[in-house]
């Protein structure tokens, strides 16, 4: 196999991966939780998040949490505090950005950086960098992070779940083979359970495997995007960090709600106010798509979803939605079956991504006027946008979002009987923090301050 470098690091990239971190945070809220079960996810009714003194004892994501109280009757189970965990994970960059400004902000709980350069401006190693962020992160976080450090991203990815919680793992170029080898190839960061299976048929178990297939095999075989992984994999880099940008590739609207549904009009309600935010966020940028991926989420953590091409490039919710009911019913009834009675499975989530976007000032005219029907309502959606602006987010928005917008899930398709304590939104299954507001806050304006408990 031959690497792209001789050199060890010729960049060295960190990934950084905050441990159990939605529980993490709420142990770190309140010290006296430190050693016990426990789970967050209680206006759910399933496991969003479990430490692993929880873990050890067998509790996995996604548990409904009777099974949970079952399992372990003394488990301490919060209701999900995203505000909080919000302000933890902005510490959490903030702290990374001391060594370097060049940081990836991957998602509320993880994290890329760039240590290039920096070795001399730190006089110290990369891995002495590496160490001292680490520390740093657990001291004044007060939970655990696990560190992988390598030439690219999907190496690093890979380093930080070889040791969990609390690991560091450097993967030199030089010693990737050996670690590759140990890595199935399922667990490679952007590998799908169909690419897995396709990858076994030929014979391709692990990440070594993979990586020492020819490069014309994988231009034959596999779509670009796995082809960009098997460049990682041999130690070049093609993922780049992303740390601000002046345009978006794509634009994606994911949002859960509660309790789950199995009510085909309030899944399609919730896809339509994420279409609306999706779009808001693509004029606000002038940028318009020509294809979208949407995605409906069961309660049991399947996705069932399909990419469609639109007739041209839009960033009005119309033009999507009139794609999206057309395809919707065909995937909404995914996983119905004779177990279910027939019925479609419960849905908590439902999420859609505009994908190859352009600029709206380079948009053609199209032979059957299409486009120019998308102008005279782009003109509408800038007055909506004008409001939004002057009287808040979300003032104006369409009739297909209501149900998602003014009411819950129907009373009818809440899974089991009602939670002690009521129903979501009641103080039982409240977060602290939520049920404080300060001098000047709003339920959309709020300072960054978590809750740490009270003074006696």
């Amino acid at each position: 196999m031959v690497w792209s470098s001789s050199r060890s690091f010729p960049r060295a990239i960190l990934h950084i991966d905050g441990d159990s971190f939605f529980a993490s945070c709420e142990v770190a809220k309140d010290p006296r939780l430190r050693g016990k079960p426990v789970i967050t996810g209680k206006e759910r009714g399933i496991v969003s998040a479990c430490t692993y003194e929880a873990k050890r004892l067998g509790v996995k994501r996604g548990m409904r949490l009777f099974e949970v109280r079952r399992l372990i009757p003394d488990a301490v189970i919060l209701p999900s505090d995203y505000e909080t965990y919000s302000i933890f994970s902005a510490r959490m960059y903030e702290i990374v950005r001391r060594y370097t400004p060049s940081v990836e902000e991957y998602s509320i709980d993880e994290c890329f950086a760039d240590l290039g350069g920096m070795r001399r401006v730190h006089k110290m190693s990369y891995v002495q960098i590496a160490e001292a962020i680490k520390k740093d992160l657990e001291r004044e976080l007060g939970m655990t992070f696990s560190i992988g450090v390598s030439a690219t991203k999907v190496l690093a990815k890979i380093g930080s779940k070889w040791k969990k919680p609390a690991g560091l793992t450097v993967i030199p170029l030089s010693d990737a083979p050996q670690f590759l080898k140990q890595t199935p190839v399922g667990s490679v960061w952007g590998i799908g359970p169909n690419t897995t299976n396709f990858l076994r048929q030929y014979g391709v178990r692990t990440a070594q495997e993979f990586a020492e297939r020819s490069d014309a095999w994988v231009r034959a075989h596999l779509s670009k995007p796995f082809h960009a992984i098997w460049h990682e994999l041999r130690g070049e880099l093609v993922y780049e960090l992303e740390e601000g940008r002046e345009t978006y590739q794509s634009i994606s609207k994911t949002k859960t709600f509660t309790p789950p549904s199995r009510d085909a009009h309030f899944v399609f309600s919730q896809l339509s106010k994420n279409v609306e935010s999706a779009c808001i966020k693509a004029r606000r940028w002038k940028l318009a798509s020509s294809h979208i991926f949407f995605f409906l989420k069961t309660q049991d953590f399947k996705y069932h979803g399909c990419e469609l091409r639109l007739s041209h490039a839009t960033d009005v919710p119309h033009d999507i939605l009139g794609a999206l009911k057309e395809h919707f019913p065909g995937i909404f009834s995914v996983g119905g079956g004779p177990s279910s009675g027939g019925r479609a499975p419960l849905y908590r989530a439902t999420g859609i991504t505009l994908l190859k976007l352009q600029s709206v000032d380079s948009l053609q005219l199209d032979l059957f006027g299409r486009a120019l029907e998308t102008a005279d309502a782009r003109d509408v959606f800038g007055r909506v946008d004008e409001i939004a602006r002057r009287f808040g987010k979300h003032t104006v928005f369409l009739a297909s979002s209501l149900q998602a917008r003014r009411f819950g899930a129907p009373a009818s398709t809440r899974q089991g009987a009602p939670r002690r304590g009521g129903h979501l939104g009641e103080r039982g299954d409240t977060p602290e923090r939520m049920k404080v507001a300060f001098k000047g806050e709003t339920a959309r304006k709020r300072l960054a301050i978590p809750s740490l408990g009270e003074v006696g």
